[in-house]
């Protein structure tokens, strides 16, 4: 594995600033548009890549492909409550009221934090909405993230999910990362034995190679992987490619970017510039038409930035700007981006 996290997984744990600096966009807001936005936008042809707003996730369910993830909805440095819960719960609240029918988080954010919010904002749930959770990295304390994927270990985090999201079962569980302790398929196998029970309905993967999903399929079905990726890093291009053949859905986390400023002029502010929109909206909207199976699941911890980010999914770039985009290389959103980010 290539991305930052999977390093991590490797160290053993990650520090606090090393995670805020991987995470501090996953959460990415959009900071202009003024449009009111609902996920069945318009979804006539375009000549870039995928038109389709919605994708089929493992046969059954029908998702909107722009969803949300609950990671920010949590304390500072992803610890502990929310400063402001009820605005917490609006946030949930009203990305469903959006149009948002899938929901990604884990029981390491929080730790459990964001499951109860979840299940505090939006139970009973609607029908048709998928909560995507994950299990696998654990916390031991404030900014510490140290991956238990042994058997018996997912097992019960998959029962502590099922008691805080409320749920009989899961519609989609994955696993958070791959433990080098741990072969990955003897973690997947005691999924498999969750979902025999009918505790899981769909497993996913996170962090992983292509080799790593070879041996997971192996032992089960999988149906999405949640890997890093974005404009500038694309170190997961391959299994990206590989989702696309295989029709599994792939949930880019850090969806934006980071790294060491926005240059002033660039491909994303020029098509910012002239679609009236902020780069953010671009860089989701060039996810989205990048491949059909792409499931973007930005999150924010204000409302405003919600509606702005979900607005995302009726941008449509030109085949021009798109190949622009695609091409450019070498900058990134990091400062542009923090100081937001850190007041959101």
């Amino acid at each position: 594995m290539t991305d930052d996290l999977a390093a991590a997984n490797q160290e053993r744990s990650v520090t606090r600033r090393r995670f805020l600096g991987i995470s501090l966009v996953t959460g990415v807001s959009v900071l202009a548009g003024k449009s009111d936005v609902l996920l069945g936008a318009d979804t006539s042809t375009s000549s870039n890549m995928a038109t389709n707003l919605t994708f089929n996730l493992g046969g059954d369910f029908t998702v909107n492909r722009l969803g949300f993830g609950a990671m920010r909805v949590t304390g500072q440095g992803i610890w502990g409550w929310p400063t402001d819960r009820q605005n917490a719960l609006k946030v949930l609240k009203r990305a469903v009221e959006l149009g948002v029918n899938l929901i990604d988080t884990a029981d390491a954010y929080g730790p459990d934090t964001s499951e109860l919010l979840i299940a505090e904002a939006l139970y009973p749930y609607p029908k048709g909405l998928v909560i995507a959770t994950k299990g696998g990295l654990t916390r031991p304390g404030p900014g510490k993230w140290v991956p238990n994927c042994r058997p018996e270990h997912l097992k019960q985090a998959v029962e502590g999910s099922l008691k805080r999201l409320r749920l009989e079962r899961i519609d989609l569980y994955q696993l958070h990362a791959v433990d080098r302790k741990v072969p990955i398929e003897e973690s997947v196998g005691a999924l498999k034995q969750m979902q025999d029970a009918g505790k899981i309905r769909h497993i996913g993967l996170s962090n992983v190679d292509k080799k790593e999903i070879d041996r997971a399929r192996k032992i089960v079905p999988i149906v999405s992987v949640q890997n890093r990726y974005n404009i500038e890093d694309r170190k997961s291009e391959d299994v990206l490619v590989y989702c696309e053949k295989e029709k599994l859905g792939f949930l880019p986390w850090f969806p934006i970017g980071g790294g060491t400023g926005l240059k002033p002029k660039n491909p994303l502010t020029t098509a910012a510039k002239a679609h009236g929109v902020s780069v953010f909206q671009v860089a989701l909207a060039w996810l989205l038409e990048r491949s059909p199976v792409m499931l973007p699941i930005p999150g924010t911890s204000s409302l405003a930035h919600l509606e702005e980010n979900v607005a995302a999914a009726k941008l449509k770039l030109t085949p021009e700007e798109w190949k622009a985009i695609d091409a450019s290389v070498g900058w990134s959103l990091f400062r542009a981006l923090a100081k937001p980010l850190q007041s959101a």
